[in-house]
C-alpha cells in the first residue's frame, strides 16, 4: 500500500521535530514524491548523512510502501 504525503511528513517530523517539511507528489500515484527537509539537526553533517537521517525517519518504508523519494535537505538560514 502506498504512503500519502501526510504520513511521510509525520514520520519525518517525529524523528526531526524542528524540521520544516514540504512534500510533493511527483506522479499523482502516491509512490513518487519529492521532499524538501530543512532542519537544524543537519548542521555539521554532509548531504549523505542528512539523507540517511531522513531515510531512518521513514522507518523502513523506503523501497516498500514508498517507492521513490527525491530528497533535498538543508539547514535553516
Amino acid at each position: 500500500m502506498a504512503m500519502n504525503a501526510r504520513e511521510i511528513e509525520a514520520l519525518i517530523k517525529t524523528a526531526l521535530p524542528d524540521a520544516r517539511v514540504v512534500i510533493r507528489d511527483l506522479a499523482g500515484d502516491g509512490d513518487h514524491y519529492a521532499a524538501e527537509v530543512v532542519s537544524e539537526s543537519f548542521r555539521g553533517k554532509n548531504r549523505v548523512q542528512q539523507h540517511q537521517m531522513v531515510y531512518k525517519a521513514l522507518q523502513g518504508n523506503m523501497g516498500g510502501a514508498l517507492h521513490a523519494l527525491a530528497l533535498q535537505t538543508s539547514v535553516p538560514d
